[in-house]
């Protein structure tokens, strides 16, 4: 009886790592193509490892060495995204808030939201949390109310937060009430030294009581675009102004409040890593931020990694990127921004990437008058209950829904036309994702653990590949 049990349990183990094996063999995907065809789809064939060779281009992916951890993928959650999804029925939006944020069937898993600190210049209007007539002040921050976000921003948030409870948040400022800056106007203007220690008290203010809504503030960024004051709202903070902020104001006041939200400066365009250099420079503002955040309005990719090179032991972001089809359009260019950003960004160790922004209407509206923006799309474009989804919504869709927080960037190699990322996820699986910016449709390799895969991809066309 004893050697029939041994026997059983043998068996019983065999089986499990064979399934395991076999498992670990298959490969599934999900495809965009660019004739609109396929929109991240998953597809029917699964693929195997084989020990077979050919003479194909091969994308070499290794696991034994690793980059940054993740934190997730999405977007941000304007007022006016807020605004939308607020005026929808009950089910319609809950709906789409599942589509967006839940991770079962075709639904995309969106893990990182990023909230403007009172309006962006995608809001109805402009306002902060403590606006007061031109010659009056609140040192104590007495009248700090979250106001206008409580009517859409701050329910739409606790619905997303009940389908993905440990989503991250980041908050960023457009501008300080007006009457703390150099000029009593909503754009451009200098925060004036006197009120230093006010704003940071108002930032503190603004993470206290968003976590007494439920919310929690996981990060901000000093500024929002700090080298472009014509946006409406804005602030012209340039890095020296930021670092003494940050030293002297903003870091010790978290650390006085006992705050474990994470501070991020910069927040604007890849052309300027040496704004973020020169701050990081300063070992006393260095020990109060967590990183560096960056927009690729301007500049190159590549540049993250420069900063990175600079102070590696402080963290990359990228917070923000407009993405933008023609409406109707019979093709999509799935692989601008998926080679771009999601790729692009993760390449030059971004923990995250967020496009711009989460829902508008068939006008883009709403945007601020005198400097908001007209051209700006949503990832989902809301007609009261009824949804159509974007470029924004495909591109982050084909890396939120398999690289979930906690996976970790791993080795590939790049052959022409094949750009391409790779990672873990925390549950042992491998995700690849690959664009094929070449000029004609290619058959290519997936080696792993020195087994490959043989697959087409289509010119223009983007796949995930899992196992």
């Amino acid at each position: 009886m004893k050697f029939k049990a041994i026997s059983y349990c043998f068996a019983v183990m065999f089986s499990i790592s064979t399934l395991q094996s076999t498992a670990q063999n298959n490969v599934s995907s999900w495809l965009t193509k660019a004739d609109r065809s396929v929109l991240f789809a998953k597809q029917t064939a699964v693929l195997k490892f084989s020990s077979e060779q050919n003479k194909n281009p091969t994308i070499f992916v290794n696991d034994k060495e690793t980059y940054q951890p993740i934190d997730g993928f999405g977007y941000t959650l304007t007022g006016g995204s807020a605004q939308h999804i607020i005026k929808m029925s009950a089910p319609a939006r809950a709906t789409l808030l599942k589509e967006l944020f839940a991770t079962d069937g075709n639904n995309i898993g969106v893990s990182y939201i990023r909230l403007s600190i009172g309006a962006s210049d995608l809001n109805e209007k402009v306002f902060s949390y403590n606006d007061l007539p031109e010659g009056e002040t609140d040192l104590q921050q007495a009248k700090f109310d979250l106001g206008l976000d409580k009517a859409d921003v701050i329910p739409v948030m606790k619905e997303i937060l009940a389908i993905n409870p440990k989503i991250k948040i980041l908050g960023s400022p457009w501008s300080p009430p007006l009457w703390m800056k150099t000029t009593y106007d909503a754009r451009g203007g200098i925060l004036k030294p006197e009120f230093y220690e006010v704003y940071a008290k108002y930032l503190v203010k603004y993470v206290q009581e968003m976590k007494k809504e439920g919310i929690t503030i996981d990060a901000i960024t000093v500024q929002n675009e700090p080298l472009h004051p014509g946006n409406n709202p804005s602030l012209l903070m340039v890095a020296p102004d930021q670092a003494i902020f940050v030293k002297k104001n903003l870091g010790p006041a978290f650390e006085k409040a006992g705050l474990k939200t994470k501070i991020i400066i910069y927040d604007h365009n890849a052309d300027r890593p040496d704004y973020p250099i020169s701050i990081l420079d300063d070992p006393e503002a260095k020990k109060y931020i967590d990183g560096s955040a960056f927009h690729l309005y301007g500049g190159k990719i590549e540049a993250l990694t420069d900063v990175h090179n600079a102070h590696p032991d402080k963290n990359i972001y990228f917070s923000e990127q407009m993405v933008v089809e023609e409406p109707g359009s019979s093709t999509i260019n799935i692989i601008n921004p998926v080679k771009r950003l999601i790729i692009g960004a993760t390449r030059n160790w971004s923990r995250n990437v967020l496009e711009w922004n989460l829902a508008a209407d068939l006008e883009n509206k709403p945007f601020t008058d005198r400097g908001g923006c007209p051209t700006c799309q949503g990832a989902v474009t809301i007609d009261k209950d009824k949804v159509s989804r974007n470029l924004a919504y495909y591109s982050v869709a084909h890396a939120s829904k398999f690289v979930r927080p906690g996976s970790v960037r791993i080795a590939s190699n790049e052959p022409s036309g094949l750009s391409n990322v790779a990672f873990k996820t925390p549950d042992g699986k491998k995700v690849l994702i690959v664009a094929n910016t070449g000029s004609t449709n290619t058959t290519f390799n997936i080696s792993y653990n020195g087994k490959i895969i043989s697959t087409t991809l289509e010119k223009g066309s983007v796949s995930t590949y899992i196992w």
